[in-house]
């Protein structure tokens, strides 16, 4: 395969997972905003902090709120990862490597861009917000539908499913670092609901409440939260889960082409990392400083993968 055709496809897929990502983060901001009234502003900055565009954002905006959050997250075309722009920019890859697409594919994406851009032609009020981003994950969802019901499992449908899970475990690996923090309450809320509602936004923003409270009886608690983000492979936006097909589909193009390149040890490294701690180990460590070394990990194998299958060929 053509090095630009393997990037086309790589990127195509972390736009469509940024897209979904995106709306998660928003749905989780109103959520807690909701809740923390009075630490609202906080809270929508840390949806911008999560996101990595607040350099961006400050230019543009003197603070944070639900306005002017959701409209730079979703709409705004200065901001290279609003919804709008990684849609689009998802599209353009899909018509670079429109060959190597099934029709249903390539349909799904095309009209996952006219529909969210119907839907963001305008500032999205409020009473709107939930259903709005409910239409964001529909239409990535129906995308990764057509690809796992239509597409050969061979090279190009590895190099869709590596960039989904780039972008999936540098937002979760985002995510638990940024409203971990965010969401440390003070002693008066410790075990309160207002407490086990701030926490259940983590999971809610990953969608991954129900199934947690289904193998913890409902026990809500930050160690426990992070454990099973972190190390739970049978969480599909787990970093352990992200990881495990990450060298699956990474050992794959291995097999396929016959040979290996440095990012396949990369991603093994990672993996063993995940595996050879435990959560306590996790926290002695310090959970920023173990997700800062993640998230540094990723975006070095994400560049490996590039320079190894010359995606710029």
């Amino acid at each position: 395969m053509l090095g630009k055709t393997a990037g086309g496809l790589y990127w195509m897929f972390r736009y469509l997972e940024r897209s979904e990502n995106n709306a998660r983060l928003v749905d989780a901001g109103f959520r807690i905003a909701l809740t923390r009234s009075a630490a609202a502003e906080d809270e929508w900055m840390s949806v911008i902090q999560t996101a990595g565009v607040q350099e961006g954002f400050l230019e543009r905006h003197d603070q944070a709120d639900a306005s002017t959050v959701t409209d730079y997250m979703l709409r705004d075309k200065t901001n290279s990862s609003s919804v709008l722009s990684v849609v689009e920019a998802a599209r353009n890859n899909a018509r670079l490597v429109r060959t190597a697409l099934t029709r249903e594919v390539w349909e799904a994406t095309n009209e996952c861009w006219l529909a969210l851009k119907d839907v963001l032609a305008r500032p999205v009020r409020e009473r709107d917000l939930p259903e709005t981003l409910g239409t964001i994950r529909q239409q990535s969802a129906l995308v990764r539908a057509a690809l796992h019901g239509t597409m050969l499992r061979n090279d190009i449908y590895d190099f869709a499913r590596i960039g989904t899970f780039i972008e999936r475990a540098d937002n979760t690996a985002r995510i638990l670092d940024v409203k971990y923090y965010v969401l440390l309450p003070s002693v008066m809320h410790v075990g309160s609901s207002l407490d086990n509602v701030q926490w259940e936004t983590i999971l809610r923003s990953v969608s991954a409440q129900r199934a947690y409270r289904w193998l913890n009886a409902g026990d809500i608690n930050p160690k426990g939260i992070a454990e099973f983000l972190i190390r739970d492979r049978r969480l599909p936006r787990s970093l352990a889960f992200c990881y495990t097909k990450l060298v699956d589909n990474l050992g794959y193009l291995a097999d396929d082409y016959g040979h290996r390149l440095p990012c396949h040890d990369l991603s093994e490294e990672v993996l063993a990392k995940l595996r050879g701690h435990t959560i306590d180990t996790i926290f002695d460590q310090g959970l920023h400083q173990f997700l800062e070394e993640f998230l540094s990990a990723n975006n070095r194998l994400g560049r490996q993968i590039e320079q190894d299958y010359r995606f710029y060929g």
